[in-house]
């Protein structure tokens, strides 16, 4: 992978006039252009390492100047940012509140909470973000779908041809009758559109050097007890758990044109790895814009993610997404007749703008925990051995922030260490799911940051990793790894345990 030169703010000194033309993926932000002098500094302190003897400067940080302390409880990923104002924190915490409301049925008394469904997966965002860490899949066929929701299209077998096309969710036509989205409840009256089911399969067993043998497990899915008539066969399904919240903002406030500069789409570099942009269409901005946040990349904003979770996820109408009916298909007639919460009140909507921009803001400011054991032998030489791995082809160590406008001085020109590049790559068979999203095939996934991910077992009760929860251990999440990442996975295979062992105590350090 090619390590172009990326912008960085100067630390110190004035700034520039902000940006007048903001480039692609910079819609959402007041942006302050960055100098040549700039550039050249960011070149230095972006530049992969060499030296592996000592941490580098920051680097305990991972969340810049909104790092907070590493906490080995429950509430580690709930934490705000702490350079947050008194004012902002205020703000954080009504966010809070609405992020953890439990929507009801409308009409109700409560109409600032009322409009559930028809359709639904989940009451409350809370719900499926338990303690704003990662959700769970089922553990067998009987099994609640707890913290899981179930994507479903049928693959469009061209191009889009059309801006119209482009702007249809998830890229893919939709189910006649189940849209695009499967919803396991619904409000009285209404019937929920089925269960999810799983069934664990022993997939592989892997040999490992030093006698460790590990297991991989592929899940099954089914979708029974359909309540609407059946499925188009073409319908392709593809299960996600929730993911964790932290360092969002930061991930938000990253120049696009540092995440281009990763891409290299046709492998000119021939190195094997080809990561690709996924450029989608913001019907916030009537615009093209960088994804960022997704399996898939296929959202650019957090305000756009919270509008959609709220539309696709419990039911609810706001100004980014303003249909009630939220995933109703016309084919379910029921559905699309039930009562609904819009209301005068709440700008005519059942998610007012204004908790729109508030949960926006919750999640925005969901601060990262500082790193651990940073200076410790065995993580210092798993931070090595991950680098020789070249797992940093992918997982991109550290990128600055930029500088922005006095709204968003808490994200501006911080140094972060999110370990991903946000570009889409192609995983190989083993995690592909056949359903594409946009510009992105069934084989490709955006990266996954790894900041926080050795606090999953205190923040979320367990160690599922992977976008369907199918991975039980680092070690297992590493075997899954095929296509682009088949190298650095069969590097990780041959080590001996003793080395194996320092790169999972590094992933468990961040």
């Amino acid at each position: 992978m090619r390590y172009l030169p990326f912008a960085i703010a100067a630390l110190m000194g004035a700034a520039p006039a902000l940006a007048q033309a903001p480039q692609i993926g910079e819609r959402h932000l007041d942006v302050v252009p960055r100098t040549p002098a700039e550039a050249a500094r960011i070149a230095t302190v972006t530049a992969p390492t060499t030296d592996f003897a000592a941490p580098e400067p920051f680097e305990a940080n991972q969340g810049g100047a909104g790092t907070v302390r590493r906490r080995s409880d429950a509430q580690a990923f709930s934490l705000p940012k702490s350079n947050l104002s008194f004012a902002q924190g205020a703000e954080f915490s009504v966010g809070n509140g609405l992020f953890e409301r439990l929507w009801v049925t409308a009409p109700a008394s409560t109409i600032a909470s009322d409009g559930l469904g028809p359709m639904f997966n989940t009451r409350s965002c809370q719900d499926c973000h338990i303690k704003d860490g990662r959700g769970h899949a089922p553990a067998g066929p009987d099994d609640d779908a707890g913290s899981l929701v179930v994507r479903l299209g049928i693959p469009l077998m061209s191009d889009p041809a059309t801006r119209a096309d482009l702007e249809r969710y998830l890229g893919a036509d939709p189910d006649p009758v189940y849209g695009h989205q499967f919803s396991d409840n619904a409000i009285p009256g209404v019937a929920a559109e089925g269960q999810v089911s799983v069934e664990w399969i022993e997939a592989e067993t892997v040999d490992l050097p030093g006698g460790e043998r590990v297991t991989l497990r592929r899940p099954h899915w089914t979708l029974r007890d359909l309540g609407h008539g059946p499925m188009d066969p073409a319908t392709r399904i593809s299960p996600r758990v929730a993911p964790q919240m932290i360092g969002l903002g930061l991930v938000e406030a990253i120049p696009a044109d540092d995440i281009l500069a990763h891409a290299d789409p046709d492998d000119e570099d021939g190195d094997g790895i080809s990561g690709r942009a996924h450029l989608v269409w913001s019907p916030e901005y009537q615009a093209e814009m960088l994804g960022r946040f997704g399996v898939r990349a296929t959202t650019p904003t957090l305000r756009q993610q919270a509008a959609d979770a709220f539309n696709a996820d419990i039911g609810l109408a706001s100004p980014l997404r303003p249909d009630p009916a939220g995933d109703c298909t016309p084919a379910q007639a029921g559905c699309r007749d039930a009562p609904h919460g819009m209301d005068d009140e709440q700008g005519g909507f059942e998610v007012s703008q204004q908790s729109l921009d508030l949960v926006t803001f919750y999640t925005r400011n969901l601060a990262v925990p500082r790193r651990d054991a940073v200076d410790d032998p065995q993580v210092l030489r798993g931070k090595q051995l991950f680098y020789e791995a070249r797992c940093t082809a992918c997982h991109v160590p550290k990128f600055v922030t930029h500088r922005l406008d006095e709204t968003r001085a808490e994200d501006s020109f911080q140094l972060v260490w999110p370990y991903s590049d946000f570009l889409l790559h192609d995983m190989g068979p083993g995690l592909a799911d056949g359903l594409p999203a946009g510009q992105a095939d069934g084989s490709e996934w955006r990266t996954a940051p790894l900041w926080g991910i050795g606090l999953t077992q205190e923040v979320s009760g367990h160690r599922q990793f992977l976008h369907d929860g199918r991975a039980r251990s680092l070690s297992e999440a590493i075997l899954w790894h095929g296509g682009e990442a088949q190298a650095a996975r069969d590097h990780f295979a041959a080590l001996n345990a003793e080395n194996r062992a320092a790169i999972i105590a590094f992933l468990e350090s961040l």
